[in-house]
């Protein structure tokens, strides 16, 4: 993986990079980008050779030079390769932590950090995008925000840009208090505390417990910003200030929200919102549908507030959003003299999020004889009350106007047992075996939504629906069972 917010500026010497890792470098190479994926490498860039689970990144790095890396970080020597090319440290991982933490400590920016059970990583990217439009930000790529994608996106963060906004993700307590401690946010934001990840944790209030270490890092005179709306809102706000945040900015529908809706026109492409800010009312488009991107909204207002930014600015462009692909990203596909729509939700899954997905194909309109389709998979790592919530979405389907519904994976099952008969389309044991079923069906005018954990790999489904649009809306029809 690599990323550049300016291809011309050097983010790393020889130098600096030995400094910072207390790792030996005997050449006098710059690099302008940090990368842990030889497929992706860039020119110029200073490659890391993680040891992970699966690869080596030793066995890389003859390939990552060969493809303009400017040097890399390594563990041992390397047989072929000029030392001047190398930093030799003791430990990979740890040199990529300790070159996070140096660019933290030398960069001007004010350090925004997002977790939250869901919407972190929509949030994250719609501050990028917001605050980008008069500001210079730097945020974390795609969803890195793990024990090594967070001190990637540290190591990438230049010295002279505004913001930087940093994801932490986590789904073991202890996971984000490294992460934070590392990054040292201004601010902190926790957009929702929800039963994901429930696998992996004995209640909802140990998931809070564990999103509240954000906190821990935060610097002094920092600010927490929190869901006013959330049941763990009081548990959030006790763990702020035991780590001696006292500015909380809360946003939500509750009358004692700093950041306050006070009503939604909804609308099929994104919501009409007015909002209070304290004393101030103002009004706003959300570009993207559903009451939870209202939320987002909020929390992305709130946010910025705290981080002493320009709100209003940032409210003008909240209209200008587009979802990214397998978060709402939605695509006209062209089929025979007409086209459906497909929403692609095939990113994540979760029983929240679900929820809000039914709520935005509720909302879009099919075209002529056209029906709203649901082609959903497993959400994963729900543990033991993951049937039940598989199955508990059989009632909020048949309240949102959808016309079909098909299912894939083992716990999907227990959801398809659950609808009625006019609602079902087909199951099928996995997404590969789902999709030729879903193509057959889909048919002009239709609004199709896909979403599943990303275990579950509905993009494959999504893949067959934008092949349909490849091969000029012509693809073979196959039988579809139990579906018309």
């Amino acid at each position: 993986m690599t990323g550049r917010t300016n291809e011309t500026t050097v983010l790393w010497t020889a130098a600096e990079a030995a400094e910072a890792t207390g790792g030996r470098a005997s050449g006098n190479w710059s690099a302008m980008g940090v990368s842990i994926d030889s497929r992706t490498v860039q020119a110029g860039d200073l490659f890391v050779a993680i040891a992970g689970p699966s690869f080596d990144g030793h066995e890389f790095v003859a390939d990552a030079l060969a493809h303009g890396a400017a040097a890399a970080i390594v563990s041992r020597p390397m047989d072929g390769v000029a030392d001047e090319q190398l930093l030799l440290v003791e430990d990979c991982l740890a040199a990529l932590s300790a070159l996070g933490g140096a660019a933290r400590g030398r960069t001007r920016a004010t350090v925004i950090a997002v977790t939250g059970s869901v919407g972190k990583t929509g949030t994250k990217d719609a501050l990028k995008s917001t605050l980008g439009r008069y500001s210079s930000v730097h945020a974390s790529i795609g969803n890195l925000n793990n024990h090594w994608g967070l001190p990637l996106s540290l190591a990438r963060l230049p010295r002279d840009v505004d913001f930087a906004v940093l994801e932490m993700g986590m789904n073991h307590s202890g996971e984000i208090s490294p992460l934070t401690r590392l990054a040292r946010p201004h601010v902190a934001l926790i957009t929702t505390v929800q039963p994901v990840h429930s696998e992996f944790f004995a209640s909802v209030e140990e998931i809070a417990d564990a999103k509240a270490e954000i906190f821990e890092g935060v610097e002094a005179g920092g600010a927490a910003v929190l869901n006013r709306d959330n049941p763990y809102f009081d548990r959030l706000a006790e763990a702020a200030r035991k780590n001696g945040i006292e500015r909380i900015i809360t946003f939500g529908a509750d009358e004692t929200a700093d950041v306050r809706l006070l009503g939604i026109q909804k609308q099929s492409d994104g919501s009409l919102v007015r909002a209070a800010m304290g004393s101030e009312a103002i009004r706003f488009r959300m570009g993207l549908p559903g009451r939870h991107w209202v939320e987002n909204g909020l929390a992305i207002l709130a946010t910025v507030w705290a981080a002493e930014g320009d709100v209003l600015a940032v409210a003008a462009s909240l209209g200008d959003l587009q979802a990214p692909a397998g978060r709402g990203q939605r695509h006209s596909i062209r089929l025979g003299d007409g086209a459906f729509e497909l929403i692609d939700e095939s990113y994540n899954a979760s029983p929240v999020s679900m929820r809000a997905a039914f709520e935005n194909l509720a909302l879009a309109t099919p075209q002529g004889d056209g029906r709203r389709i649901a082609v959903l998979g497993d959400m994963l790592e729900l543990g033991a009350q993951s049937p039940d919530m598989h199955a508990g979405l059989a009632e909020p389907l048949q309240r949102s106007g959808i016309s079909r519904v098909f299912t894939a994976g083992t716990d999907m099952e227990l959801l398809w047992e659950a609808l009625p008969n006019d609602l079902r389309a087909g199951h099928a044991a996995n997404a590969e075996t789902l999709a030729p079923m879903v193509t057959a069906a889909i048919r002009a005018g239709d609004v199709v939504m896909v979403k599943g954990s990303a275990g579950s790999r509905t993009t494959k489904v999504v893949e067959a629906l934008l092949a349909l649009g490849a091969n000029g809306g012509n693809g073979t029809p196959e039988k579809v069972v139990n579906g018309s």
